[in-house]
C-alpha cells in the first residue's frame, strides 16, 4: 500500500515527475513512490521484465560488497544515490561486521531524503543527505559528512545502480575522481552499472522510457565502465556480471529465478581500493 503525499512532503514538491530513486523502490517492492513513478516503471518492465530481479541481485551485491569491506576494516561509507536506507542495508550490514560503524547516505530525491530521515531518527552512525552526488565538492563539505566520516581515515565510497543516471556530458569519470581524489589509499569504491554489451536495441529502448525521468538512464558497455573506474585497482575477480561478484549460495535450495544468464541482468559490479 503506498502512502499519500500529504504524509510526506510539503505540496511544492514535484510527485509528477518520476524519481529513479522511487522507481527503483518499486522495483523492490516497496511502498515509497508515487502513481508516475509506478506508472514509468511499469512502462519500464515492458521493455526489461526482469527488473524486480535485477533489482533484489543488485541490492544483493551491495550487502556482499559491504560485509566484506567491513571484513576488512572499513567501518565508514558514504552511500552516493543509495535510495531509501531500507531493509538489509549499509548501515545494518557494515554495523553487524563492526557495531561502531558510520554511513551517510546521499540522495537527490527530496521524497527519499524526507522518509530516510525519519527512519534513521533513532539510529546511531547513519544519517541522510540532500544532495547531487555529481557534485562531489557539496557532498564532501557537507555538515553530516562531517559528523559521522572521517576522510582522513579509510572510506568505502558506495556508487550502486548510480553512475549510469550521469549522462556523457556530465563527466562521470570527473564524478568519480571528485570522491578519489579525497579519499586517503586503501580507500575503496564499489560500483555496479547497467551495461549494454548484451542486447544494445534493447538498452537503447530502456533509455527512451528514462528520458521521462527526472534523471535519464546511460547504459555503457564493458571498456566504458572500466574507464570510469580507473584510478581504482580492481579487488578479485575484477569488472563482472553483478550475480558473479563472490555469489553465496541461495537460501533455501532456491535456484537462480533468471537461470544463471548473465546477459538478463545486464549489470555489471567491482569493487576498486584506491592505491
Amino acid at each position: 500500500m503506498t502512502v499519500s503525499r500529504s504524509a510526506w512532503l510539503p505540496s511544492e514538491v514535484d510527485t509528477e515527475r518520476p524519481s529513479p530513486a522511487r522507481i527503483y523502490d518499486y522495483f523492490l517492492g516497496g511502498s515509497h513512490n508515487f502513481a508516475a513513478d509506478r506508472q514509468l516503471a511499469e512502462e519500464y518492465m515492458k521493455v526489461l521484465p526482469e527488473m524486480p530481479v535485477i533489482s533484489r541481485a543488485n541490492r544483493a551485491f551491495l550487502r556482499r560488497a559491504v560485509r566484506e569491506l567491513a571484513q576488512a576494516g572499513i567501518d565508514q561509507f558514504l552511500d552516493l544515490g543509495s535510495g531509501l536506507p531500507s531493509g538489509g542495508n549499509v548501515h545494518e550490514v557494515a554495523q553487524s561486521v563492526s557495531p561502531g560503524a558510520r554511513v551517510v547516505y546521499v540522495d537527490s530525491d527530496p521524497v527519499t531524503v524526507a522518509y530516510g530521515n525519519a527512519m534513521l531518527a533513532e539510529v546511531p552512525g547513519a544519517e541522510m543527505l540532500h544532495a547531487d552526488m555529481r557534485q562531489p565538492h557539496a557532498v564532501l563539505e557537507s555538515e553530516p559528512v562531517a559528523r559521522q566520516l572521517d576522510l582522513s581515515r579509510p572510506l568505502g565510497v558506495l556508487m550502486v545502480a548510480v553512475l549510469h543516471f550521469v549522462a556523457p556530458e556530465e563527466d562521470p569519470h570527473a564524478v568519480v575522481e571528485g570522491y578519489r581524489a579525497v579519499s586517503v589509499p586503501d580507500s575503496y569504491l564499489v560500483v555496479s552499472h547497467a551495461t549494454n554489451e548484451y542486447h544494445p536495441e534493447t538498452a537503447r529502448q530502456a533509455e527512451g522510457v528514462y528520458s521521462r525521468a527526472s534523471a535519464g538512464m546511460n547504459f555503457r558497455n564493458r571498456a566504458q565502465i572500466e574507464g570510469l573506474i580507473s584510478g581504482y585497482e580492481l579487488l578479485p575477480p575484477g569488472l563482472v556480471d553483478v550475480i558473479n561478484w563472490h555469489p553465496e549460495p541461495l537460501a533455501d535450495g532456491l535456484s537462480d529465478p533468471l537461470g544463471g544468464d548473465v546477459t538478463r541482468y545486464n549489470l555489471l559490479a567491482a569493487v576498486g581500493r584506491r592505491v
